[in-house]
């Protein structure tokens, strides 16, 4: 049986390589895969949680959807659309929430660090976003889910939300009770100013991150300023663990050109930091570059960004109104 994978971003704009090694680089390979069937969602639902301008949200989703194409996405494969025009999904998400327990959200810790020392401040949205991320997932009958070291938590919840509907309900396998898919290479990108801290749009600093959307120049620019340390390049793997820089860096070389981190460690092993980041440079442009040509190109086709989306509706609305009229009939509605 073919696998059933969702998956969100949300439209945050100006994805980084963060964003591109960490989820989008998996979603080409998962869309490549004639075993999945794939359905990748823009979740502008879950991207109000804060507050958005509402010009920059409209574009900040075809931005995503234009990201998804130009980086290897065929939307005749697979699925895309965003998350408000299916209005099943906010639907779901309320009757979840009368199955899911206050307890259980008060130990997500994603909403701790969003919602720092103030979170009476919070939005309600913020705070139960998590079960709007399960309804996501179940309306599909996902099996699989590709998630992040951030988002493990929230897929947990998703499994404990599935499970108590089934059996509060009497009605056994309902909601598929989704898997886990980990990335097992390199996910996780650092901060180009900062190895301990996640590549994020947030940062104060453009040179903590490379956009997908920035130009040779700038991609050269920003790995020859990025943090390194003093000692040659690290000749074995247990080095890494402490020397956070290098550990990220090196781990952009090994994802970028598709081989192990030890081939990479052995390869540049001793070697002074300024020799390694010329391949570092070289190997980004060589990947990224065409990615932002091409977004940049489909960003000025709006008509045909909107039609993917009306046609990804148009399947994932009839996916999960269906399974939204089976859930009125077991709740009693």
């Amino acid at each position: 049986m073919k696998k059933k994978i969702f998956s969100g971003v949300q439209p945050t704009g100006n994805l980084h390589l963060g964003n591109y090694l960490g989820a989008i680089k998996n979603f080409v390979k998962l869309n490549n895969d004639d075993q999945n069937n794939c359905v990748f969602c823009v979740v502008d639902l879950h991207a109000i949680t804060v507050s958005q301008d509402p010009k920059k949200l409209r574009n900040n989703i075809r931005e995503t959807v234009a990201t998804f194409i130009a980086s290897g996405i065929d939307p005749k494969k697979s699925i895309i659309f965003n998350q408000s025009q299916v209005s099943a999904h906010s639907e779901a998400a309320w009757i979840l929430s009368c199955i899911a327990r206050m307890g259980w959200l008060n130990r997500m810790t994603q909403f701790k660090e969003k919602a720092g020392k103030d979170k009476e401040k919070a939005s309600i949205g913020l705070y139960s976003y998590p079960v709007l991320m399960a309804a996501d997932i179940l309306l599909y009958d996902s099996t699989h889910v590709p998630v992040g070291d951030d988002q493990k938590q929230h897929l947990e919840l998703c499994r404990d939300i599935a499970q108590k509907f089934n059996n509060d309900f009497g009605v056994k396998d309902f909601f598929k009770v989704p898997e886990p898919l980990i990335q097992k290479e390199f996910s996780r990108i650092m901060s180009l100013k900062d190895g301990s801290k996640k590549m994020s749009k947030s940062d104060l600093s453009d040179l903590s991150r490379i956009n997908l959307t920035d130009e040779k120049d700038e991609i050269i620019n920003k790995i020859k300023k990025a943090k390194t340390d003093p000692m040659p390049m690290p000749s074995n793997i247990e080095e890494l663990e402490k020397r956070f820089e290098a550990k990220n860096l090196i781990g952009i070389y090994a994802s970028l050109s598709g081989q192990p981190l030890e081939k990479t460690v052995k390869e540049f092993a001793g070697k002074n930091f300024s020799e390694f980041k010329e391949n570092l440079s070289q190997v980004i442009v060589d990947k990224i570059i065409p990615i932002s040509v091409e977004i940049k190109k489909l960003l000025n086709e709006k008509d045909y960004l909107d039609n993917i989306l009306l046609d990804g509706c148009k399947k994932a609305n009839n996916i999960a109104s269906n399974k939204i009229k089976k859930i009125h009939e077991i709740v009693g509605f």
